[in-house]
């Protein structure tokens, strides 16, 4: 059986004793994303560059600066039958104050219409952009240690060509990137587990796994090769800065009965639980960035 890891364990504050997040706005997020009106953000459709510009709009409105002077990078791929396709990731910046990068990511594409009906893809993954945005305004509220890069990627769904085509960019300082967090389906879940992959390769990670947020049951696994399918990291976008040896932590839910279909929609997302793991996510990468981590007062449960 898999090992699996439940971390029950003290939040140690990184100086922020106010709300992280904004629920209402996390939440309007989620629900403008995944509305009819950008058809389920399939890579290469205007609708999917409607989603992209909203997100710029706010990362404009948040105070976050582009990355490498544009939010927008056009990146072209083929497809496995030959076909060339255009992806656009949005990337912003948020300046620390060190030279050591963070990426925090979210694929903002999902996969479009399928035989009439529209995927919205509201917790794959609106959820991830919603908490991607929650973590922009976190963090320039809140001066990070090290620099922020803010990554909305496209094209995931095509096979990770977003973030594939960033970690491959010759003007990206990957000898700085000290972790990626990503977040690919986060907001839907009954038994309120957020899983966390990243710390069985990386075990220095665990530490940081820390949450005083009594809602949310953070899980640390799925990240053993030996799991086989079971293993997701390679499949999220976490997994093309896996390739590049660069630690990661992802966060998702397991599948659930509206994984890519029709009903996945904002109606049907768990939307407490959703906002509890948003303010956990951005928790923990306060931590890192503050390097924040306190080993005797955390404990780590071992369930085989």
């Amino acid at each position: 059986m898999k090992k699996i890891v439940f971390i029950a364990a003290m939040f140690y504050g990184f100086g922020v004793t106010a709300q992280v997040i904004n629920p209402v706005q996390v939440l309007k997020d989620v629900e403008i994303l995944s509305s009819d009106v950008y058809e389920g953000r399939q890579t290469g459709t205007k609708e999917n560059q409607m989603a992209a510009d909203y997100i710029i709009g706010r990362l404009t409105k948040l105070g976050v600066a582009p990355y490498q002077k544009d939010f927008k990078h056009p990146f072209t791929f083929k497809t496995r039958q030959g076909e060339d396709v255009k992806g656009v990731n949005v990337l912003g910046i948020i300046p620390g104050k060190t030279a050591g990068l963070i990426v925090i990511s979210a694929h903002y594409d999902h996969v479009g219409i399928k035989r009439g009906l529209i995927y919205n893809g509201a917790d794959d993954n609106a959820s991830g952009v919603g908490g991607l945005l929650a973590a922009a305004e976190f963090f320039t509220n809140n001066k990070p240690e090290k620099t922020i890069i803010i990554a909305a990627f496209d094209a995931e769904e095509m096979g990770l060509q977003g973030a594939k085509a960033f970690v491959a960019d010759p003007t990206t300082e990957l000898s700085k990137i000290l972790l990626n967090i990503n977040m690919d389906m986060i907001s839907h879940n009954d038994k309120n587990e957020l899983y966390v992959a990243g710390s069985f390769a990386n075990p220095a990670l665990k530490p940081f796994l820390v949450s005083n947020n009594p809602k949310v049951k953070l899980i640390a696994g799925h990240d053993d090769p030996k799991l086989g399918h079971d293993d997701w990291t390679n499949q999220s976008d976490q997994g093309a800065f896996n390739a590049k040896k660069i630690p990661f932590l992802y966060f998702g839910v397991e599948d659930h009965p509206d994984y890519h279909k029709a009903t996945d929609e904002y109606s049907t997302i768990t939307k407490d639980f959703y906002v509890n793991a948003v303010e956990v996510i951005i928790r923990i990468a306060g931590n890192y960035d503050k390097s924040t981590a306190k080993k005797s007062k955390s404990k780590l449960i071992m369930k085989n």
